[in-house]
């Protein structure tokens, strides 16, 4: 035997499945949302970084380097180099920020704490590939987490640069007395010697994301309960509860009792149609079964 559901178990199980859909489908979005707006994040605390050396490097060239330039001579002075003062500014920067990386990468680098290692060379080499490449982005696994890296490269745009990197000879006494004469030289104008890479860590934002889906997914699950509980008192009221009522005056009328109670036809609606249908039929009945009885 077929199993009957009431109005009501049929009008909360398509309640349901819609809820249950759209919970699905606004968990994805939003998930997704959020996702993007972790990475956004991260992407620009990442370019931050990378404007913050930048700025160090242009200062240093365009205040320290110059008042340097006869010292060098006798004393070779990092500090002057405007790589070596980002990278400086940056370390400084980073000791607040421990998980954040940056690292002026190069393939032949005169200081060897800026050869790039495993997982930047071959970012230097795409970045080397393409010219026309300006930035790339990227994630890796680090043993605190997901990071996002971005490298620009390191182009020798400005002849004098090849005053230190062109070869031994032409370089400075007093920096190859500290360097050596192996490394850093051989560059060329316009080429890409590095890149410069920063790491930052993704985990703070994906678990601010994480909260706030787990909070928004809550509040749309009360919702939903709302709009349940709310839905079936407003079906009951104004539907299964006037329906049902007509139903048993109907019932009574086809047993014969036509003195029963009157249909409700006060608010207008269809169902009050419905019930004034009911009724002019059972006036039409009523009639008709005198007429037989006469």
């Amino acid at each position: 035997m077929k199993k009957k559901f009431s109005l009501a178990v049929k009008f909360n199980l398509v309640f349901l499945a819609v809820a249950v859909v759209g919970f699905v489908a606004s968990s994805v979005a939003t998930n997704a949302l959020l996702l993007s707006n972790a990475r956004e994040e991260t992407l620009q605390n990442a370019r931050l970084l990378m404007q913050a050396s930048a700025a160090a490097g242009k200062y240093t060239a365009a205040h320290v380097t110059p008042l340097l330039d006869n010292r060098i001579k006798f004393e070779f002075l990092p500090e002057a180099v405007p790589t070596f003062a980002a990278i400086e500014h940056l370390n400084e920067l980073l000791k607040a920020y421990p998980n954040y990386t940056y690292k002026q990468a190069t393939l032949n680098p005169t200081n060897p704490r800026n050869r790039a290692n495993d997982w930047e060379t071959p970012l230097v080499h795409r970045l080397r590939a393409n010219p026309a490449l300006t930035e790339l982005l990227g994630e890796r696994t680090t043993p605190e987490g997901p990071a996002l890296t971005i490298a620009r490269p390191i182009r020798i745009t400005n002849g004098a640069c090849l005053a230190c990197h062109s070869t031994p000879e032409a370089a400075p006494k007093t920096m190859t007395d500290i360097y050596g004469t192996v490394n850093g030289f051989g560059w060329k104008l316009d080429e890409t010697v590095g890149a410069q890479v920063v790491s930052v860590p993704m985990t703070v934002p994906l678990q601010r994301a994480e909260v706030l889906l787990r909070s928004y997914m809550w509040s749309l699950l009360g919702i939903f309960a709302f709009l349940f509980v709310a839905l079936n008192v407003t079906v009951h009221l104004l539907v299964t509860r006037r329906i049902g009522r007509l139903s048993r005056i109907a019932d009574e009328v086809s047993l014969g009792r036509f003195d029963a109670a009157a249909f409700d036809t006060r608010d207008g609606d269809e169902l009050a149609g419905l019930a004034q249908a009911f009724d002019r039929m059972r006036t039409s009945l009523a009639s008709a079964m005198k007429m037989l009885d006469d």
